[in-house]
């Protein structure tokens, strides 16, 4: 059994839509722990990182918030880097996806301190690989992997100890169906594979998940997986910050958790981009917690 951490970021800066700061409270009232402890992992709920709110910052355009997410990854990473040398696994709640250029680069610093190298597989419709130069929205949360593969902002892609965070050849971003032509240019210039919906459909996810954890497993001790809620349908995951049709179905989303699970390489986790205030009756952070069940070892039999 496992020793996990829950650690919630309610950030919301990187967005544009308000709402998923509250993430973390409606995981938590979902019943996460608790169900986490059913399986016989030991859990415990470290609180929230602090996060500065819009009001208090009185900043109007995305961009302008970067400085503030990054020293709130900075903190982030500190905490999952600690979480890690303490033999634990990180679940970090957010929150919007940004929160993950803090926790993958603080988990990635932990394992180099043991000269061990991290994966990473996203589940996300986007491929998060805008830089501050390329984004035509200005929202940090679709920067997250260009951060963490070394591109953009200098401080945020240098939060890993030593940087880059994660290497290209071990990053997997599977369930993409939005993607801008920058972010086009950057997989092919950076090296990243990304498996679209398409190829979800034509191949199967079974196939495209063991190509993809054999990718992230190549030279690595084990990898973090990054879950953005929009990985799901919106039929199914309606409360959330950005939807996009046609995602994964409710039991592909389960046999994704479970199959990553069987690996034993799972070595951190975030659940981001819960937004309560677009979700009926807290739909979507039920659906979350059921699937961080499936990721941490619930069987049907």
């Amino acid at each position: 059994m496992a020793s996990i951490a829950l650690l919630g970021v309610p950030l919301d800066l990187g967005a544009s839509r308000r709402g998923v700061e509250m993430g973390p409270s409606a995981v938590r009232l979902a019943r996460l722990a608790s169900r986490l402890e059913q399986l016989g992992h030991t859990v415990v709920d470290t609180g929230d990182v602090p996060v500065p709110t819009r009001e208090t910052l009185k900043l109007e355009h995305g961009i302008e918030f970067l400085p503030t997410i990054t020293g709130v990854c900075r903190d982030v990473a500190r905490r999952t880097a600690d979480l890690v040398r303490n033999g634990q696994i990180p679940l970090v709640l957010g929150g919007d996806h940004s929160v993950a250029g803090g926790s993958v680069a603080g988990v990635a610093t932990a394992l180099a301190e043991r000269g061990e190298r991290l994966g990473l597989i996203w589940l996300d419709a986007h491929a998060d690989l805008n830089t501050p130069e390329s984004t035509l929205s200005g929202n940090v949360h679709g920067m997250p992997v260009a951060h963490l593969l070394g591109h953009g902002d200098r401080g945020m892609a240098s939060l890993a100890k030593p940087g880059p965070a994660v290497r290209a050849e071990n990053v997997v971003i599977i369930g993409a169906r939005d993607l801008d032509q920058a972010e086009r240019m950057h997989a092919r210039e950076y090296g990243v594979t990304i498996y679209t919906m398409r190829d979800l459909d034509e191949r199967g996810l079974r196939a495209i998940l063991g190509e993809a954890i054999a990718k992230v497993s190549n030279g690595t001790t084990g990898f973090h997986v990054s879950l953005d809620l929009d990985f799901v349908d919106p039929r199914e995951a309606p409360g959330v910050g950005t939807p996009v049709p046609g995602g994964a179905t409710f039991r592909e989303a389960h046999l994704a958790m479970e199959t990553l699970w069987d690996t034993g390489r799972l070595v951190a986790m975030d659940l981001v981009e819960v937004n309560p205030v677009l979700d009926e009756a807290n739909h979507t952070a039920e659906l979350a917690v059921g699937l961080m069940a499936s990721a941490f070892g619930q069987r049907i039999i």
